[in-house]
Order: structure tokens, then C-alpha cells, then sequence
């Protein structure tokens, strides 16, 4: 998966592996800790983040919204009370579920309808939706950064930098 969008879905799932990695060295109570933010726990965060991600892997898909919608009781039921591991095996799942899609989908320009149910029709390519998924991991990771950083732990680098310094020494 060579094409930018592609690589930053990759960027996407380095980056919620830093988080988890980083997450399994912390006490269990911090993931299920009460905080005044966005979410009121980490583990709400990523379950918050666990479904939209396969909302917006069906609405790739281009399933219609009558089948996707239904699939949002289920998809939080998931994530409820769940360990970090748990909930890491979960995004694993999501992002193999998601790369198959991704190879399914070899041209990142390839137009697209999206209806959204209270905004209304968006004309747009494969690319963009793409794009828009790794940039609400990303915004909900600062988020999760936050409230470690409330709960006096500290937050863990995934700047996509970071990212490509990696793949880097990978290379070499």
C-alpha cells in the first residue's frame, strides 16, 4: 500500500499501537479512571474511536446507512468494561478488517456519495473519508494524552514523525 492515504492508515495503526503499548504499562485503574474531559475515561475514548472506526470502514465499503446504524448499538456493547488488551485485540481486528478494504480499494481517488444523516450529501474520493479517519485518531489520542496526563502519567509520542523515523530505521 505504497499511495499516501494508504500509508497514513498505517501511520493510524503504528500510532494506536504506541497507545496501547504505552497504555499496558500503566495501572488498569488509569484506563477506567473518571476525568473531567472530552470523554469521561480512557477506555470511553477508544471505545469512541473503536466504532467510528468501523463506521467509517463500512461507509468506505459504501454500505448504505440502513445497515451500518443498526450495527452502532453492537459495535459499543463491544468495548463496555473491557481490559486494554481487550480493547487492543479489538482495534487489531478493526485494522485487518480495514487493510483488507484497503487492498480491495486500489484507487484512493475513486469518487464517493456519503449521505450523513444530519449534514446532509458529500460528494468526495475514497482518500479524503481515508484521511478523515486518521485525523480522528489522531484528535482522540491527544485527547487520551490529556487525561493521563490528569491522572499525573505521562502521555506517549505518536506524531507521525515519529512514524517515519521508524519506518526509517526499519528500512536500513
Amino acid at each position: 500500500m505504497p499511495d499516501q492515504p494508504y500509508q497514513l492508515y498505517e501511520y493510524h495503526v503504528w500510532a494506536n499501537d504506541q497507545l496501547f503499548a504505552h497504555l499496558e504499562q500503566l495501572p488498569e485503574d488509569a484506563f477506567h479512571a473518571e476525568v473531567t474531559s472530552v470523554f469521561p475515561s480512557v477506555s470511553q475514548t477508544l471505545g469512541h474511536m473503536y466504532v467510528f472506526e468501523k463506521l467509517y470502514m463500512y461507509v468506505l465499503a459504501e454500505a448504505p446507512n440502513e445497515d451500518i446504524f443498526p450495527k452502532i448499538p453492537g459495535w459499543r456493547e463491544e468495548t463496555e468494561g473491557k481490559s486494554v488488551a481487550e480493547m487492543r485485540r479489538l482495534f487489531a481486528g478493526v485494522a485487518e478488517q480495514f487493510r483488507d478494504l484497503l487492498r480491495r480499494t486500489p484507487d484512493p481517488d475513486k469518487a464517493m456519495t456519503i449521505e450523513h444523516p444530519r449534514h446532509g450529501r458529500l460528494d468526495t474520493v475514497f482518500s479524503d473519508i481515508l484521511r478523515h479517519v486518521v485525523n480522528h485518531g489522531t484528535y482522540h489520542r491527544g485527547n487520551v494524552t490529556a487525561m493521563l496526563r490528569q491522572q499525573g502519567y505521562p502521555g506517549v509520542p505518536t506524531d507521525y514523525l515519529f512514524y517515519l523515523l521508524e519506518r526509517q530505521e526499519v528500512q536500513q
